[in-house]
Formats: structure tokens, sequence, C-alpha cells
């Protein structure tokens, strides 16, 4: 038998819009005690002094591309599950976009046999809704659920013809299987590389415009209010988005949503010297599409908070903009960057970034809860707001830097992440 007394800290939990002063005892992986002070335990619990530390429920993130197999040169299953535990995120859902692409049992099998052997957090993954992500014909979805996919996805690419998804929500409805919707009208995002407006036309860029989303999602969520399936909408980046999903909310469909932090932190103003570390699917919007994302956050709009942990490699990363390929790292920047732009200036509550980076994810997904509470698994991170996050290259555990936080500080810092009441990363090394 072990034990371990976390002291001194402060958890957050959905219910409360600020953290509360809590000790957690943990015995044998599991918690036993959470009050706001234990002083009686035995002379062999380990202490663990969390004084000034912020104690967080382990984060999950429903969208990560991991790369393997096919691309390990830009990340593997190991090295994206340890990018994603120097996050503090515990749990990570893999993208099918792979090479060859999950689209079958076996693929599915195959990809979790190496996160089991791997992996230092969960992954889970995700099939295709298509064969080979073409479009035309249904996956081997039952097979892939027999495996243990538990969402289904094209995403990097919509399912262009609305009779195969049609049958796919139809598909997916029997299973109680969610589908992930990457929307795009591929005909007008064309050859585009960043949002179409005036920041587009200052760089001399071909644009991107929001239509091409929103159009899409439209008519996703009229297909899933006619099947009444549940999808999940990817990587939100519009105003128009935003309402759109309210409105189908309203109308009962059985949608959630996402966003990213890059999508909540960064705009199309951001590319000044065309640098592609700004460059992702969607795009960057408007400064008023930031404020109308993070209003929606905050409003419970959005049910998660989602990376698209996109690792490319340099050389891919080093090509004119409009040659390079889209997306950014973000499982080892997340927090920091959100308590740094947001949480520090009281812009988004604890609570808020508890439910939508941990509790509902989970909860979508049908898994185990990590909230901090007697009975459950000790999973939880250990987050020091009076320390600093480098993005150095030294500090990424990612095969991949291409991130538009790369070589800048941000307030805060995951010092700690434990994980079935085990320390698996510690930055201190002198709290015990």
């Amino acid at each position: 038998m072990t034990r371990t007394l976390f002291h001194g800290g402060q958890i957050v939990t959905e219910e409360n819009r600020n953290p509360i002063k809590r000790d957690i005892l943990v015995e044998d992986g599991l918690i036993i005690a959470v009050e706001e002070s234990i002083t009686s335990v035995n002379a062999d619990t380990e202490k663990v002094d969390c004084t000034g530390r912020i104690i967080v429920p382990g984060l999950y993130d429903v969208h990560v591309h991991l790369r393997e197999p096919g691309r390990e040169d830009k990340e593997t299953i190991e090295t994206g599950a340890q990018a994603a535990l120097n996050g503090g995120v515990t749990g990570i859902l893999a993208m099918p976009n792979t090479t060859p692409p999950i689209d079958n049992g076996g693929m599915v099998r195959y990809v979790l046999n190496i996160a089991r052997e791997k992996a230092a957090v969960t992954v889970h993954t995700t099939g295709c809704i298509t064969k080979g992500r073409a479009g035309h014909a249904l996956a081997e979805i039952g097979d892939m659920v027999a495996g243990g996919a538990i969402m289904i996805t094209d995403d990097g690419d919509p399912v262009h013809d609305p009779l195969v998804l049609r049958r796919a929500m139809e598909y997916a409805r029997n299973f109680d299987l969610i589908l992930g919707m990457h929307c795009d009208i591929k005909e007008l995002f064309n050859e585009g590389a960043m949002n179409e407006g005036a920041a587009s036309y200052r760089l001399g860029l071909p644009g991107i415009p929001t239509a091409s989303e929103e159009i899409c999602m439209e008519r996703d969520l009229r297909l899933a209010k006619l099947t009444g399936a549940r999808v999940h909408i990817q990587h939100v980046s519009s105003a128009g988005g935003v309402e759109i999903i309210k409105r189908f909310k309203n109308e009962g469909v059985q949608v959630t949503a996402e966003v990213t932090p890059h999508h909540l932190i960064f705009n199309e103003d951001d590319i000044l010297d065309y640098n592609t570390h700004y460059k992702m699917n969607p795009p960057l919007r408007s400064v008023e599409d930031n404020e109308k994302l993070l209003e929606a956050l905050n409003e419970g709009v959005f049910d998660c908070i989602a990376t698209d942990h996109a690792p490319h490699t340099s050389f891919e990363k080093k090509l004119d903009f409009c040659s390079a390929p889209f997306g950014i790292t973000g499982l080892e920047t997340a927090l920091a960057s959100l308590y740094d732009r947001f949480i520090s200036k009281d812009k988004l509550r604890w609570d808020t970034l508890v439910r939508c980076f941990s509790g509902a994810p989970r909860r979508l997904l049908k898994l185990p809860s990590v909230e901090i509470k007697k009975g459950n698994t000790a999973e939880f991170l250990m987050f020091n707001p009076a320390e600093t996050t480098t993005a150095s290259k030294e500090f990424f555990c990612s095969k991949s830097v291409n991130s538009p936080f790369f070589n800048k500080t941000m307030q805060g810092l995951v010092e700690k992440v434990v994980i079935g009441g085990v320390v698996k990363m510690d930055r201190t090394k002198s709290d015990a």
C-alpha cells in the first residue's frame, strides 16, 4: 500500500467558480479523501507540498494528430503522448488521417496496441467515416467500433457527398457513435492559404472565406437533424459558425462543438512576415471572431477545448506560405497559453476551463471521470501560476516545433502530472 498526501494546493472543479483550498489523500492510485485540511496521516505517507499551486483534473484533448502510422518523421504515438504529458493532458483522441488512414478495425487495433505499449497517457482513436478518407464509400464502421474506435471522422477533409454523409450518420446512430465534422466547402476553400479579407489582400495571399466553413457546417447540421445523429463540430473559427451551432442546439439537434486555443488567441493580423507557424485549417480569422469565440466559450456554446495538435517537419514549414502544410502543435502550450492570455486576466474562469478541457470531453466520449473527488482515480496536474513557460526547442517533447508560441514566454507552468497516483512528470524534483 502506498499513500501520498498532496497538501496546501487549491483544486479547481466545474462546480466552483474559483479554486478552493483542499488537501488530497491518495492510496494505491485512488483518491480516498479530499478535505480542507488533512493532518492525521500515517508516518510512511509521502507528502507533496502544493502550496501556491492550482490542482487541475487531467486534461483531455479530443483532437490530436499523432501521424503514426506513415509519418513518424513528424510524430509518433509515443512522442505525441509524451508531448501531451508535458502539457498536463492525460488523455488524447487521435485523428485517423494517417498513412494509410485508420479506416478499418485492423488499423484501429494496431494504433491502440502501440498506445498500450508505448504511450505515457491514455490514447483513444477515431476511425474514418469513408474508405481512405476519399469521401465516396463508407469505411468499415462496425469493425472499427468493435476494434475500439470511439468516434468517426474524415478530419482534414469534409465528407463531400451529402448522401454518403447521410448514410454514415444513419449507420453511426445504430452504435450511438459520434461523427466528428471538419467543415469546409472545397470549391470555396480552393487554393486558399489564410482568411479572406483585408489581411490576405495586403499580403497577396489567396483567401479562404468564412462561408466555406459555415455553409458546410449548416449542411452537416441539417443532415444531423434529419437523421438524429450525434455530431461534433471540430475547430470552429468564426462568429458565424457560433451562431449556427447555437441555432441548431436550440432546435434540439445532438451537436457538440470545440474551439482551439489558437483560434481564441491569434487572428489574421498576426501573420506579419508570412510565418507559416500561423497557417492552420480553418485559418485564423479576425479580431471580431476571436472575441465571439471567447464569448461563446464563456457562455457554454462550446463543449470542448481542443488543440488540433498537428505536427509537421521544419523542412515543410520552411516552405513558402502557400506551399507549407496547414497545422500547428498545441498539446504542450494549451494550458499555459490559456492561463496567460485569459485566466490571469479574468477573461476566462478555471471552472469553464475544467468543464471544457477535462470533464465535458470525457462525458462526450463516455469515458471515466477524473474529477478530483473521493473514489476517483488520482489523475491531475499541478499548475504554478507564479512560474513561466518558455516554449523553446528544449521544452518541447513533440518531434515537431511548428508552434506560434515557439520561443515565446507565457505566464504559468505545468510543474507536475499525476496519473494513477504516481507523479509521471515533475519539473521541481524538490517538492516531495
